[in-house]
């Protein structure tokens, strides 16, 4: 398998959230939970068995096993608020990775995901469903809404581990919304959850992840 350079992350890296989507759709396991070991190559052929991914030099890129069901949400907010929350996103003047192909500012090409807060310790961000919506693509819109939820100036997190439960794709063009919070941390450790709603408020998927500091 391999990951396109425009779902990218940080720089030279897979979005943790697509590269865990691609892992997981392909592992055919019912519940996958998928750790991040290296930062994910662009444009590099991989290779994915026994529940390893691997790259051509035989590295250990992510692992993917059978994990609990994710039953967490994070409970939703209306268009209004969460159009609200983006305009006050902290990405949009300090991000520490703004090319990122999920919450990037300068990706006019990306989800243009701007998961900002709520007041009460929430994310909260409209997303507009892209034309062709893939498993991979809900596990990154359910990335970076959740890391914001800690992420903070001078303070930047990548993603470790994620396990996703894809109810259903929107539809192309559906105004969506998704939400994002943190649940505990621990040293350098953030646990968070994050859940994509449908224009009807309908769960369309949720996730837990742990996001890792960095620098």
């Amino acid at each position: 398998m391999r990951i396109p350079a425009e779902f990218n992350g940080p720089p030279g890296s897979g979005n943790g959230g697509w590269s865990a989507g691609l892992v997981a759709a392909a592992s055919g396991l019912r519940h996958p939970e998928v750790t991040l070991r290296l930062p994910p190559p662009l444009d590099t052929e991989l290779t994915l068995a026994g529940g390893e991914l691997r790259d051509p030099a035989g590295a250990l890129v992510a692992q993917v096993a059978e994990g609990e069901p994710v039953t967490g949400t994070v409970p939703p907010v209306d268009p209004e608020t969460a159009a609200r929350a983006a305009a006050a996103y902290p990405g949009l003047t300090d991000h520490p990775f703004p090319g990122c192909y999920v919450c990037g500012p300068r990706r006019p090409d990306g989800l243009r995901i701007f998961p900002g807060p709520v007041g009460d310790g929430r994310t909260a961000a409209p997303w507009t469903a892209p034309e062709r919506p893939a498993v991979p693509t809900m596990w990154a819109a359910l990335d970076c809404p959740g890391g914001w939820a800690v992420i903070g100036p001078g303070r930047p997190y990548v993603l470790g581990r994620i396990a996703a439960t894809v109810h259903a794709l929107p539809e192309p063009g559906a105004a969506c919304v998704v939400t994002g919070a943190a649940v505990a941390a621990e040293g350098r450790k953030a646990r968070v959850l994050s859940t994509v709603y449908g224009p009807d408020g309908a769960v369309l998927g949720t996730a837990r992840a742990t996001w890792i500091r960095v620098g």
